[in-house]
């Protein structure tokens, strides 16, 4: 994940995004390429064509906030992609988040304090994990546990939802919107790499996922990217059916780079009543003593 890689073939697709009309000029013809030109980037910019194909080689490094705002309108970027184009110009100039001092880590994954276990507990009425930008699960409620009863069932996902995603047949089933999640989980992964370019574990499972799944090298080659905040999922579970939920996902103060994400339904909805019935399901499989759970 060379950092001017990433620049050079996030910005060429950015600007292959964008066509003429969506940037107020006129469409023209004996276009070869889709998109702007970068002639027309640079001057919708106010730069020189010279210093914008430099930018577009993937030099970021010593650029201004203003030179970097003026690229992210023209290109029309979302707030995540402006943000992953902040991320990598902050790693070109060696001031990304990972030359800050932080409190020292344990090699491998992150452990979750007790607190925010007990926290995750208390939330009996709606799924809750807590993650990293890998999308490993750390940590989940009993709910969560009986929600993603494939995912953890599986040894080969090590609790890793992408892995979940491209690699194990029952996320076809689990998610009746695959393509959609599919599209969802590599931008959540691309959006991390630019904020840690330097994470081994990282690059190890874009390696593994691009070597064992097209579908997902394909949509890395997208260089698209998301956060991953709020909004509206549909489920099949394959005790309860169809889910219909909504999710919040909160970025921990305490634990910079992970987030828990809750999940809930509609009230006085079928899913809200699938909710209660899995949660039924659980406790009662949980109180059985020769069922075994993962703690998260």
């Amino acid at each position: 994940m060379d950092n001017r890689e990433e620049v050079r073939e996030f910005l060429t697709s950015r600007r292959a995004k964008i066509s003429p009309e969506q940037a107020g000029l006129p469409a023209g013809s004996r276009r070869r390429v889709p998109g702007l030109r970068r002639s027309e980037v640079a001057a919708l910019a106010d730069m020189s064509v010279e210093y914008y194909a430099k930018l577009e080689r993937g030099n970021l490094a010593g650029v201004s906030p203003a030179v970097l705002e003026a690229v992210a309108r023209v290109l029309q970027l979302d707030d995540a992609e402006r943000a992953h184009l902040l991320n990598l110009a902050h790693v070109a100039d060696g001031t990304d988040i990972l030359t800050r001092p932080r409190r020292r880590r344990a090699p491998g994954r992150p452990q979750v304090h007790r607190s925010l276990r007990w926290t995750l507990d208390a939330i009996t009425a709606g799924p809750a994990v807590v993650c990293n930008g890998r999308m490993d699960i750390l940590a989940s409620n009993r709910l969560a546990r009986a929600f993603y009863t494939d995912l953890f069932a599986n040894p080969a996902n090590q609790q890793n939802l992408a892995r979940f995603q491209f690699l194990d047949p029952a996320s076809r089933r689990f998610y009746p919107d695959w393509d959609l999640f599919a599209d969802m989980a590599v931008a959540i992964l691309h959006a991390q790499a630019g904020r840690n370019p330097y994470d081994k574990d990282l690059h190890d499972l874009v390696g593994e996922l691009s070597t064992r799944a097209k579908e997902f090298r394909t949509r890395w080659g997208a260089h698209n990217v998301r956060r991953h905040g709020t909004g509206t999922k549909r489920f099949h579970h394959p005790a309860i059916g169809e889910l219909i939920l909504a999710y919040e996902s909160l970025d921990l103060a305490a634990e910079p780079g992970l987030h828990m994400t809750i999940y809930t339904a509609e009230p006085g909805s079928p899913s809200e009543e699938g909710l209660s019935l899995l949660a039924s399901l659980a406790a009662t499989e949980e109180s059985t003593p020769a069922r075994q759970h993962p703690t998260g």
